[in-house]
């Protein structure tokens, strides 16, 4: 959790100018420098690779840490940002109408106008909406933590300026849609972020509602992320329908711009209500989809392909890039599980390669409860443009390492065989597997042939079979031979 003081930035608005809500935001940056704000790629190092089978078990949980980000990522944030600065345009501490609205409660305000006039709210509302695994989570995650979770006012412009400045706070619908629970929970979330004892909260809905309202009012919450909002369908009669109405009001009265995060049936639910509607998509409505098999997935693959801890690189080809592409149906949750399953399933076997049927095993492992659902997916694949615009730091740090290294050779540990169904790369027999292994990833083949000229000698005779079999290099009869 990030909580720190102020430091005032020159606003690009005029009409922003001389709110220190507004200032203290971090600067705005280009999409060049967003980049690297909203993306994550785990480090990796040829040393790792060397290390135990069991330690490297434990490395493949740096997958979960990958966050390729998509052109949809600099959409959302700059959605959020937009509706933070505009929800706080109306409510500049320094000015009497601010004053008026932190010190009245919206439904039994005073009379006197303020010289500024009264508090109008600016809440907007902004909806995400996907289905489960594609991302939604993460991509707040990383868009989230670009703003800091409080910031701490102290002096502006030479005055006293001891405000508190909760920028966001996330919670989860409840199951039962309840106003109550959701109210409990951005209480829990308030006094976290502040650092603070819990609150207790009031008895009744009423009460419950002054409070929320005074917390929220008085700490200048920037904007509010409501996730799983699909829960609401599985409210009793009437319950989504009393939450909407409460986060309605909140948007309208509070003026605290909300985003929800939902899966597909929210949608469903939001276009039965024209306002709430309209109010929950006027700052930004996203569709986050599946990637489509092509130079999208082909960059996302590539990010994930280079997260590898088995003890001998597998090269990506187009072949295995497809294959784990049917298997995940473009669901990123779900390629990232299986590709993690697949070097579990071979890290400590003797040949660690990850082929077609290696990764057919990991989904197997991965996603096996999520199955019929991947099947599904397939027919949606849906996305926008895929982009990157810097190149991963830690391949060349990577590159410098490993210098002449050769990558595809395996390590000589001690470890157990493993046999993959449908696999022919791999042998099936134990017996044959040292040779085969020695034969594959030697450097130089000709120090392994004793008589270069065998084969060209035997091509000339008249029984060419006979001549290998006298040669000792070829068995048609192995049941006599090996009796």
């Amino acid at each position: 959790m990030r909580r720190e003081k102020a430091k005032y930035n020159r606003a690009i608005l005029p009409e922003h100018r001389g709110n220190p809500l507004i200032e203290a935001l971090p600067p705005k940056v280009e999409d060049s420098e967003l980049v690297y704000k909203i993306s994550n790629y785990p480090s990796i190092s040829v040393s790792e690779t060397r290390l135990d089978a069991i330690e490297r078990q434990d490395y493949l949980l740096r997958l979960k840490a990958l966050r390729q980000p998509l052109p949809l990522y600099f959409d959302v944030f700059r959605a959020v940002e937009l509706a933070i600065k505009d929800g706080y345009s109306a409510k500049n501490p320094l000015c009497p109408t601010t004053m008026n609205y932190l010190h009245y409660p919206v439904a039994s305000r005073s009379f006197v106008e303020p010289s500024t006039g009264f508090f109008k709210p600016k809440g907007t509302g902004i909806t995400i909406i996907g289905e489960s695994g594609v991302g939604k989570t993460c991509m707040l995650e990383q868009i989230l933590n670009c703003f800091p979770d409080v910031i701490i006012h102290e002096i502006y412009q030479d005055k006293l300026l001891h405000i508190p400045q909760v920028v966001w706070i996330k919670v989860d619908c409840p199951d039962d849609s309840s106003v109550k629970g959701l109210c409990h929970r951005i209480l829990e979330q308030i006094d976290r972020k502040l650092e603070e004892p819990p609150t207790k909260p009031a008895g009744t809905i009423a009460l419950l509602l002054e409070q929320i309202e005074a917390r929220m009012k008085s700490n200048f919450l920037g904007i509010l992320i409501i996730d799983e909002m699909q829960n609401l369908n599985l409210a009793k009669a009437g319950g989504g329908d009393r939450l909407l109405g409460f986060l309605h009001n909140l948007v309208n009265n509070l003026g605290i711009p909300i985003l929800f995060c939902a899966n597909p049936p929210f949608d469903e639910l939001l276009s039965k209500s024209f306002k709430a509607a309209r109010r929950a998509e006027s700052s930004g409505y996203f569709n986050v989809e599946l990637m489509k098999n092509d130079e999208e997935w082909e960059l996302f693959i590539d990010e994930l392909w280079a997260l590898q801890w088995t003890n001998i690189e597998t090269r990506l080809t187009k072949s295995l890039s497809n294959k784990l592409y049917q298997l995940s149906a473009g669901n990123m949750d779900l390629a990232v599980r299986t590709y993690s399953a697949a070097q579990k399933a071979v890290i400590g076997t003797k040949d660690e390669r990850i082929t077609e049927e290696v990764l057919e095993l990991g989904a197997n492992i991965a996603i096996r409860a999520t199955k019929s659902c991947a099947e599904e997916m397939r027919v949606k694949q849906r996305i926008g443009l895929l982009a990157r615009n810097s190149k991963r730091n830690n391949q060349s740090a990577l590159s410098e390492e490993t210098g002449n290294l050769p990558l595809n050779l395996p390590v000589s540990v001690q470890q157990e065989s493993l046999t993959i169904p449908g696999d022919l790369t791999r042998p099936h027999h134990p017996e044959f597997f040292e040779s085969l292994t020695e034969l594959q990833f030697s450097e130089n083949l000709h120090d392994l042939i004793q008589d270069m000229d065998l084969i060209q000698r035997a091509a000339v005779e008249d029984e060419p079979i006979e001549a290998l079999g006298k040669a000792g290099v070829l068995c048609d009869d192995p049941l006599s031979t090996f009796d």
